[in-house]
């Protein structure tokens, strides 16, 4: 399959700047073609409420990862590709979109999209050329560049982006990276200018804006009380905050724990009243567009059936 962009030839798409000749057969940290890879997709409804509505989001799951999270959720399809993806050209891609918006979805849900950056925008812009009307939302990590971002400019409507460290020696220690809170900030402010505050549709789902989520990590209280001051205090009604207690500890987690690849809290799930106490916090701020999760969230129930 022939899909040459520029950018893959030195791929410098997110913070590591791997320089890897994507174009050429050459795997960075990605592990990932030049060429979309799509595990799976469909109507998924474990979003915000504004995102999965009563009618679902068309999410498409992509394979691969640029940050590499060692107790990441999606484990079976962010380690590189499975071998049961599907390539996809951007032609493909916004097939896809125009599938699922016919399958009456509230949105597009794009889900670990960054390491195919130029072919993902460029999908979107054919897609909406081709009658695509619902909003387009990128489900980010926040480990990202502006000048990444900016690809999306007039394509993506919704951010759906992770906020996941404040320490840098916690992310050092779960992702191997020490500069994830400067990144995901000077991310986040590229965001919040593109898309802009938060605009709600008359039956409550978001046009455009930006969610942050942060999911709660067992054992790391104050990191998430660092977090949450953080976003109020420098993007306050700009954005709307998403505070999850869903973490569960998966099989690869909790060996990476026993052989001292991570921290050992991660073998644990979240302290119910350290979440709880989030939460009053958060409520107490005044913040006026936020969501909580009323009851214990984690477990792999929701875990999409990927092709694995």
């Amino acid at each position: 399959m022939e899909f040459k962009y520029p950018q893959y030839s030195h791929c410098t798409l997110c913070p590591r700047e791997c320089g890897a000749d994507r174009n050429s057969g050459q795997k960075g940290f990605c592990k990932m073609p030049p060429v979309p890879v799509v595990n799976l997709y469909k109507l998924h409804f474990g979003e915000e409420p504004c995102i999965s509505g009563t009618r679902g989001s068309g999410t498409v799951f992509f394979e691969g990862c640029d940050l590499g999270c060692r107790f990441c959720q999606n484990y079976k399809i962010s380690n590189g590709a499975t071998g049961k993806g599907r390539m996809c050209a951007a032609d493909e891609l916004a097939g896809i979109y125009m599938e699922l918006q016919a399958q009456d979805a509230h949105n597009i849900n794009l889900v670990t999209p960054m390491h195919f950056a130029p072919a993902v925008a460029d999908s979107i812009r054919r897609a909406k050329a081709s009658g695509l009307t619902i909003p387009a939302a990128l489900n980010i990590s926040g480990y990202d560049k502006a000048d990444t971002l900016a690809l999306f400019e007039g394509a993506a409507d919704i951010f759906l982006t992770d906020f996941k460290f404040y320490s840098p020696e916690l992310s050092e220690a779960v992702c191997g990276v020490s500069d994830y809170r400067e990144a995901a900030t000077a991310a986040l402010d590229t965001m919040a200018g593109m898309a802009g505050k938060p605009v709600f549709g008359a039956d409550g789902m978001l046009v455009s804006g930006v969610i942050v989520r942060h999911l709660m990590l067992p054992g790391h209280l104050f990191d998430t009380k660092k977090i949450l001051d953080l976003l109020l205090d420098r993007y306050g009604d700009r954005i709307i905050i998403s505070l999850m207690n869903q973490y569960t500890p998966t099989e690869p987690a909790i060996r990476l724990c026993g052989q001292n690849k991570l921290p050992a809290e991660f073998a644990g799930r979240v302290n119910k009243d350290h979440y709880n106490a989030m939460c009053d916090y958060l409520s107490l701020s005044g913040h006026p567009c936020c969501y909580m999760q009323t009851e214990d969230a984690s477990g792999e129930d929701w875990i999409p059936g990927f092709r694995y």
